[in-house]
């Protein structure tokens, strides 16, 4: 079963248009561009980095409402207005010591396509591009900024047993 793969995870690492957000830029009369992010997406992101579980950002946006919303969450490697994913992934591949076969990476566009097929286990939002779709180990149900980061990282946790109504409620 590929989902056995998630037992063996040690970093996620995921793009942010498109899978933290629904893909839409809300642009305001002064030129801020604004995101919407889903909040139980949210709770699985810092609820898998105090389990232990790191999780990385890289995208290709430049906003700093994002940078700010990724710290707020306890992400440390946020990294935006990245336009070489695959070379950034192999710098922090060698900086953590890990294997392809550690990461899951998950996207939704182009742009994602060459980093995702450098990863032990791809996976995607339910309305990604279909080039993305063929090249996932698992599509989520879940549409991006809708549910799709909860629902890998709910596999991810459970699988590796850090997953648990006990614990997280003891964590609030």
């Amino acid at each position: 079963m590929i989902f056995q793969k998630l037992k063996h995870i040690k970093a996620v690492i995921l793009d942010v248009d498109g899978v933290m957000t629904d893909g839409s830029i809300h642009v305001t009369e002064e030129g801020h561009q604004l995101r919407t992010f889903y909040v139980k997406d949210g709770y699985a992101m810092q609820l898998a980095i105090k389990r232990g579980l790191p999780i990385w950002v890289i995208s290709g946006g430049r906003s700093e409402g994002v940078r700010k919303r990724m710290l707020g969450l306890g992400i440390t490697e946020v990294h935006l207005g990245v336009s070489d994913k695959l070379a950034l992934l192999q710098d922090l591949m060698g900086k953590y010591n890990l294997s392809k076969e550690d990461l899951l990476y998950m996207g939704d566009d182009l742009p994602d396509f060459e980093v995702m097929q450098a990863v032990g286990f791809a996976c995607c939002p339910s309305d990604s591009i279909e080039e993305i779709k063929e090249i996932s180990h698992y599509m989520s149900p879940f549409a991006g900024g809708k549910g799709a980061v909860r629902d890998i990282l709910e596999k991810v946790m459970k699988l590796q047993g850090i997953w648990s109504v006990e614990t997280s409620i003891k964590s609030i």
